[in-house]
């Protein structure tokens, strides 16, 4: 016979419903499984079999919006008689930001055709464009699958500053994260190609695993590695003296290639991936 409660007992709260608990540190290991989980049961649901992702600075603006900041601040600089050097700094900052802003455009390209590509031949979610979600070369990436007429995943991340999902993902393919590892787990794991195009601390990490992956066998599968922007990649990366410190060898040269136009890159990746994933045997399902 069950036992009756008195008035002056309560039901405890199930350890799974208690969100002190659930948010706790003591509960981490938990919330770390569910950014495990919860992508991996949707991603099936989705039918998403392999990616190629986009890498790249957040920062990059598209040309027209660089074009309207620095003609915005142009036009006021002018407007003084004696420039502070808050306002030539400013002002520089935006003149470099037009001459980045071709790396946005370029991603929008490549990520199109790449998607075209994609669905004329495979007429399915394969070789699905894949970005951080952010702003930046991100939302080129996202922003160039939509314009191809695809669908596109991003995997955002929260941070103390927001970087809120850009509005071309695809919704029932926005994530965000809280453990950068996580992130970066479903960023490799789906991954049959990335493209890493010029950026900061974020992507110099991403990068580096993904090279450090694969120099090490630790990712069996075959990934194509492109890094766009031979000029940007030169001036911020001396992989030459690497090798001449003895510190990488001239095979690991090979991990990657340069690239830079859309169509450079286009034509390499696709011959890549036809050559190391034939259609019939393109990717597997999870």
């Amino acid at each position: 016979m069950s036992k009756r409660l008195t008035n002056s007992q309560q039901i405890p709260v199930k350890a799974y419903r208690d969100i002190e608990f659930l948010n706790s540190p003591d509960a981490r290991v938990l919330r770390i499984l569910a950014e495990f989980l919860e992508p991996l049961r949707r991603f099936r649901r989705q039918g998403i079999r392999d990616t190629i992702v986009f890498f790249g600075s957040a920062r990059v603006r598209s040309k027209k919006d660089a074009l309207s900041e620095f003609k915005h601040l142009d036009s006021t600089a002018k407007k003084q008689t004696r420039w502070s050097p808050k306002v030539a700094e400013e002002l520089e900052a935006a003149r470099s930001q037009v001459s980045m802003a071709r790396y946005y455009e370029d991603a929008v390209t490549l990520a199109a055709l790449l998607t075209k590509w994609s669905r004329r031949r495979f007429q399915s979610n394969r070789f699905v464009v894949c970005s951080g979600g952010g702003p930046g070369i991100m939302e080129a990436a996202n922003r160039g699958a939509r314009k191809a007429g695809g669908r596109s995943i991003g995997l955002n991340i929260s941070l103390p500053f927001e970087q809120a999902p850009n509005p071309y993902i695809s919704p029932d393919l926005n994530f965000d994260f809280h453990y950068f590892f996580m992130r970066k787990f479903w960023f490799v794991y789906l991954a049959k190609a990335l493209v890493m195009f010029p950026g900061g601390f974020g992507t110099l990490d991403e990068l580096m695993e993904v090279l450090t992956l694969v120099q090490t066998g630790k990712s069996r599968k075959k990934m194509t590695i492109v890094l766009y922007g031979k000029e940007y990649w030169d001036e911020v990366l001396n992989f030459d003296a690497m090798v001449r410190r003895g510190v990488i060898s001239r095979e690991d040269l090979k991990l990657f290639r340069f690239a830079d136009s859309p169509k450079e890159a286009y034509e390499y990746l696709v011959r890549e991936l036809t050559r190391n994933y034939p259609k019939e045997t393109a990717g597997d399902p999870m």
